[in-house]
């Protein structure tokens, strides 16, 4: 089984899963485009049963969700913009702060009105 995206005008309307062959026989006549999304595919890795790299082909940068950006140009589905603030970044296509997580261990959230991580 295989995990599909409908895509109409460059966003995600639906996601399914189905067998190659159901594509073959499969008559959708609603505007958009079916593209395959693995499910294993997160910031262009592949990762494995184990959670861990695999080496395995990382399509289309990450997982298709409903409401994610296809951007046919690169070939990537991409998340909707967490804040104004935040930027795409090839080749994860994830985004990214303008400020990096802090590293010490503790819990924060991002403050988009100071544009900066607030501890928890």
């Amino acid at each position: 089984m295989s995990n599909y995206a409908k895509v109409v005008n460059g966003l995600v309307v639906e996601v399914i899963v189905a067998d190659a062959d159901f594509f073959k026989t499969f008559k959708d006549t609603s505007p958009g485009t079916w593209l395959q999304t693995s499910y294993n595919t997160r910031g262009g890795i592949h990762y494995g049963q184990n959670g861990k790299s695999d080496g395995g082909v990382a399509l289309r940068a990450n997982y298709a969700g409903i409401g994610y950006t296809y951007d046919a140009v690169n070939d990537v589905f991409y998340a909707p913009q967490p804040y104004p603030s935040w930027t795409i970044s090839a080749p994860t296509w994830e985004w990214q702060s303008p400020v990096p997580y802090p590293t010490d261990g503790k819990e924060y959230v991002w403050d988009e009105a100071t544009l900066s991580w607030v501890l928890v």
